[in-house]
């Protein structure tokens, strides 16, 4: 089945044998062979309930969005429901891997004041923590975390899950200080210790090892992603309904909250307009809250290329591939109303056109090496178009290796403008990676979104911004035009990131015990996080400002960002509005 309601590589998916889909890694993620169903998020209005039956398991979420868990061979009936507006596959999430109080201006009033996060939640959605640290508890022993909601355990007796969903063990703060006194862990883990060093930055307290986090008086709010599907990695479904569950506890809890949201992917036009980035919003403008979420770590990648074309001009882009790669997928995204030309050339110089009229889609094949493809069309919510490809391989084979070519030439041109992605660099051969490659719009997905703030990375030792830090861009003009930044800025559209904190050489906690230090936007965001926290308590909690949360916090942040060193302009796209000074954001 073809239909315009869902997007383009979920409709690849459908089209592809049950092997092909188990060679994928971004279709498999969505595909549950053992069951034949699919887990698809899906836009819609009025009452979707109604049509929850066997084989369509049905979660509301919040702002008329819902996780559908379908058998494949209801999908075609169930999208031509009116009330389904647009569906999405889920995608993989990947973390995003000095004392950062100083450099931030955590001082003056913080001080004056004692402001320390106290009656704000703090939600950390990550990888779990290590809940028996000493910075995690108060000083009489007990935990200063209300509720761990870990999606990747099934209960056990006398285990629960939280009220209203469906998978994972929720502890509460009795059962945790329970454990602690008992000294009977309970069976959640961090075990890769991420989402540890993350909740350590923004709320950790423990001066017997000099790890003092920005808010340390905060109350946590934990969810450990589950990690469903191939690769062990957590799924946007599974932040979806951690997004959900999180407002719902600081509404019951009648507390404001700060999130934080270390990771992300590199799938999307990166314009806004992805179900995931509009879920955002939407959560972002639910109650008394900010979404922090960091840029990504893929600005010096080489996982990004774009370029603009004229009428009857051709752009050749090359692709290494390495010598032991396994499948992997290549985005194009361009404006629609440009007419465009397209063909892939292998290693070996085999040719292969796309045609970009025609949707729907390819099989190309290269002397056995089967790349298939899928021509998309735009969605209601984006004018651009998608051109996907996926290379796929048995297990223990590989891509053929060497250079791929794109040759895109120019027909009818308006704006002429395109943009490639690799995946995340975390599943990729090191020298899998584009020749040519742009640092700029190498945000990660959901950084993208409009209403969160979106932190990028700086190294405090230099006051110089971090390679790594993944950059942005004025939107709206990516794909329709090619105006420079300083223009982009003039015209007073969107601008990602925000603003930037520390993110290299940054002291942590490490599970079990000790401190090391990390470096990366995962570390650089609960920083801002923890400052958001800070304001919170300050204007809400302490009545000074009882609206200060949403746009108005990032407004207070973006306006007490200090300049960095040889950085001319700003808002621009490595570091927005500035680096992080808190004392300033008054």
């Amino acid at each position: 089945m073809v239909s315009q309601k869902l997007e383009s590589v979920l409709n690849l998916g459908l089209s592809m044998s049950e092997e092909q889909r188990g060679l994928s890694g971004e279709i498999n993620s969505a595909f549950q062979a053992q069951t034949g169903t699919w887990e698809l998020i899906v836009k819609y209005n009025g009452d979707l309930l109604q049509y929850e039956r066997s084989g369509i398991v049905i979660e509301p979420l919040i702002a008329g969005y819902a996780i559908v868990t379908i058998q494949e061979d209801l999908i075609q009936e169930f999208v031509g429901i009116p009330e389904v507006e647009y569906v999405e596959m889920p995608r993989r999430l990947f973390y995003s891997v000095s004392q950062a109080k100083e450099a931030s201006c955590f001082a003056g009033k913080v001080v004056r004041q004692n402001l320390t996060g106290a009656g704000v939640l703090l939600a950390v959605i990550d990888s779990g923590i290590d809940y028996t640290l000493p910075c995690f508890r108060k000083e009489d022993g007990t935990t200063r975390i209300r509720y761990i909601w870990d999606q990747s355990l099934v209960p056990q007796q006398g285990e629960k899950t939280p009220q209203g969903f469906a998978m994972g063990v929720e502890y509460d703060r009795e059962e945790i200080d329970e454990a602690l006194m008992s000294g009977v862990r309970l069976r959640t883990r961090d075990v890769s210790g991420h989402g540890t060093a993350v909740a350590s930055i923004a709320a950790g307290n423990d001066p017997g090892i000099q790890l003092v986090g920005a808010a340390p008086a905060s109350e946590l709010l934990v969810v450990k992603l589950g990690n469903s599907g191939q690769g062990s990695f957590p799924r946007t479904t599974e932040l979806m309904r951690a997004l959900t569950y999180v407002t719902n506890k600081a509404m019951m809890l009648s507390m404001p909250v700060a999130i934080n949201l270390s990771f992300g992917n590199t799938y999307g036009s990166h314009d806004g307009t992805s179900i995931l980035e509009r879920f955002l919003d939407n959560i972002a403008e639910t109650g008394r809250m900010a979404v922090c979420v960091g840029s990504g770590n893929e600005g010096a990648a080489a996982g990004h290329t774009s370029g603009a074309i004229r009428t009857n001009e051709t752009k050749n882009v090359e692709l290494a591939v390495g010598s032991f790669q396994s499948s992997f997928s290549v985005q194009l995204w361009k404006n629609y109303v440009d007419t465009m030309e397209l063909v892939l050339i292998a290693p070996g110089g085999e040719r292969r056109q796309i045609v970009l009229e025609n949707p729907g889609k390819v099989i190309l094949d290269f002397a056995g090496q089967q790349v298939l493809c899928y021509v998309g069309e735009p969605n209601p919510y984006s004018v651009n178009q998608e051109i996907y490809f996926e290379w796929l391989n048995e297990p223990g084979e590989y891509v053929t290796p060497g250079v791929w070519r794109y040759l895109i030439t120019g027909v009818e041109i308006v704006s002429g403008r395109f943009l490639m992605y690799l995946p995340s660099e975390q599943i990729l051969s090191r020298e899998t990676r584009f020749y040519s490659p742009v640092p700029q719009t190498t945000l990660t997905i959901p950084s993208t979104a409009a209403k969160v703030i979106t932190v990028g990375a700086y190294n405090s030792n230099f006051d110089a911004y971090a390679d790594f830090s993944g950059r942005g861009y004025p939107d709206e003009g990516t794909l329709n035009g090619s105006r420079t930044e300083e223009a982009f800025i003039e015209s007073g559209q969107l601008v990602k990131p925000d603003l930037v904190a520390p993110g290299v050489d940054i002291l942590a906690a490490r599970v079990l015990d000790g401190v090391e230090y990390v470096s990366g936007t995962s570390y650089a965001t609960p920083i801002v996080t923890g400052a958001t926290a800070i304001l919170m308590e300050w204007g809400i909690v302490k009545g000074n400002d009882p609206y200060l949360y949403g746009e108005k916090l990032k407004a207070y942040l973006r306006k007490g960002a200090k300049p960095l060193r040889g950085v001319s302009y700003y808002p621009n796209a490595r570091v927005g509005y500035g680096k992080l000074c808190l004392s300033e954001s008054f």
